[in-house]
């Protein structure tokens, strides 16, 4: 793969759009870096194709029935509850 498979101008974009501030020593880095997972990628082709039909198994167990907690055993080690239920932290 050619070096310049992935801009620095592509990078700080990437930056970008992550929110994360980069010098240009770290561009520079980052650019060889994404060049290099690129041809690991490019790699992949290079696998050949297996003809083979899939095994297929279930893998699930059967469905069985079976007693649950009742809510006080269940909240016991809650730290906090309301009206039989757990409490969680409030999420804006």
């Amino acid at each position: 793969m050619s070096d310049d498979a992935v801009s620095p101008e592509e990078v700080r974009h990437v930056a970008e759009l992550a929110r994360v501030d980069l010098d240009d020593d770290e561009v520079e880095q980052f650019t060889g870096q994404f060049a290099d997972i690129l041809e690991y990628f490019e790699t992949l082709d290079e696998v050949p194709e297996v003809d083979r039909e899939a095994t297929l198994s279930n893998v699930m167990r059967p469905d069985e029935e079976r007693d649950s907690l009742d809510s006080e055993e269940a909240l016991r080690n809650a730290s906090e509850t309301e009206d039989e239920y757990f409490k969680g932290p409030n999420v804006s």
